[in-house]
């Protein structure tokens, strides 16, 4: 349906270098009526048309507000929706957490501390989350009666609605009150997983006693994700990862989790609801399909087979390319060169460029962080769905985030219209049997 013109907005109302209301509504991306509270403000300048119909505004002028209040219409060529943000940037191959560049912030902090920086733009040094005791242990009961074969998102979700259940002013969406609930959230996803077999012990030390000793959520998570042994050039390798993939702009689940804070669901919701939509084929999963790709690797010694049989059966190699970046995912560069000061992340970091160049043979796509990820969980003894784990944990920060920034919005504002392609009514009632098609039911 093409947008009505209002009132007095016809041809006959232009002159030379001077928008309609309307068209100066939708050069600024707001309603007409927003348009006229403008010019009363003293931002926007209006004149009469001829004929004292509706009013005409200058492009020039208009061009300059649009500038100052950074207000992008929606492109419908492309079916894009655009959202302000201030939490990430991506452009020119690299990614910026509040317009720092987000590789050197995660080569230099913690986990915890990017993820301040990302909530209040205020770094702080040395910054532990801890989850509350009864939140804990709200979320271990529940993720423990969960069937054995439930995956790591089953559970992290089980926990995100258990822990909210011990929080009983969730509903309050103060700013300080989100940033509390996140600072203990987190810590509490990390500690209802259970221990991977055989890791009921790292090093001597009791997973209680790492949850209680301060330190930081990497070396927390480590033993939730493999029974081996940590050290540091694996830890650092790990926190890197996470600190690395908490945003990525509006990604399929970061919004789900901004629609949600636009309705006013406080934030365990919001974390609740980016996690359904992780938990889809197509967004949460691509690491474990790389992990398995590398495992192969390593079997069959060579990635030609591998690569061969992906491309005979029609299905896409997993870990290489991405749509916003042309080289290489700067998450995937910063891994990598972590990951080769691991001793025995050599095999599979090998088998992960051998992968890279035997596909370049067919296409040139470059690694993106998934294959990073697989490198990390195939070397260091984790299952298929270590880095969908790592993910999930690292992007609440995110999802949080951009709650935030959402709850500074205006409610509901993300309500789009649909384009009705049934039948025009009006239709006759439906008789018992019959479909919508008028067919019956065969």
């Amino acid at each position: 349906m093409k947008d009505q013109a209002a009132p007095g907005d016809g041809p006959e109302a232009m002159t030379p270098q001077r928008l309609s209301t309307r068209e100066t509504a939708e050069r600024l991306g707001v309603k007409p009526e927003t348009v006229y509270a403008y010019v009363s403000r003293g931002q926007l300048s209006s004149r009469r048309a001829p004929g004292g119909r509706g009013s005409t505004f200058d492009a020039s002028e208009v061009d300059a507000l649009a500038r100052r209040t950074a207000r992008r219409p929606p492109s419908s060529a492309t079916g894009d929706l655009v959202f302000r943000t201030g939490i990430t940037l991506i452009e020119d191959d690299r990614y910026y957490f509040r317009g720092v560049d987000a590789v050197e912030l995660a080569r230099r902090y913690a986990y915890e501390e990017v993820a301040e920086w990302l909530w209040t733009g205020e770094l702080r040094p040395g910054v532990r989350f801890t989850a509350p005791a009864e939140a804990l242990a709200a979320a271990r009961r529940a993720v423990g009666a969960l069937p054995v074969h439930s995956g790591s998102t089953d559970r992290l979700r089980v926990a995100v609605v258990a822990s909210s259940t011990a929080d009983p002013l969730r509903f309050d969406l103060s700013h300080e009150a989100v940033l509390a609930a996140a600072r203990s959230l987190v810590p509490t996803l990390v500690g209802a997983l259970p221990p991977a077999a055989g890791a009921s012990s790292v090093n001597g030390e009791s997973e209680e006693r790492i949850e209680g000793s301060g330190a930081g959520l990497a070396r927390q998570l480590w033993p939730k994700l493999t029974p081996r042994p940590d050290d540091e050039p694996s830890l650092a390798a790990l926190d890197t990862a996470l600190a690395l993939l908490i945003d990525h702009d509006l990604a399929a689940s970061t919004l789900a989790a901004r629609v949600a804070a636009s309705a006013r669901a406080h934030p365990y919701a919001v974390v609740s609801a980016g996690l359904g939509v992780l938990e889809g084929q197509l967004h949460g999963a691509a690491s474990g399909l790389a992990h398995r790709m590398l495992t192969e690797v390593l079997e069959r010694g060579s990635a030609v087979p591998v690569v061969a049989d992906h491309l005979r059966t029609g299905r896409r190699v997993p870990g290489l390319g991405h749509r916003l970046y042309t080289a290489e995912d700067p998450r995937a560069r910063a891994l990598f060169a972590l990951l080769a000061q691991v001793p025995q992340a050599a095999a599979a970091l090998a088998a992960a460029r051998d992968v890279v160049a035997t596909t370049a043979r067919h296409a040139p796509l470059h690694a993106n962080v998934d294959l990073a990820l697989a490198v990390l969980s195939v070397s260091c003894g984790m299952s298929a769905e270590a880095g969908e784990t790592v993910f999930a944990v690292s992007r609440t920060a995110g999802w949080i985030a951009h709650a935030l920034e959402e709850y500074g919005e205006r409610p509901l504002r993300m309500r789009p219209s649909g384009q009705y392609g049934g039948p025009r009514p009006p239709q006759p009632l439906p008789e018992a049997g019959a479909t919508a098609m008028g067919e019956p039911p065969g």
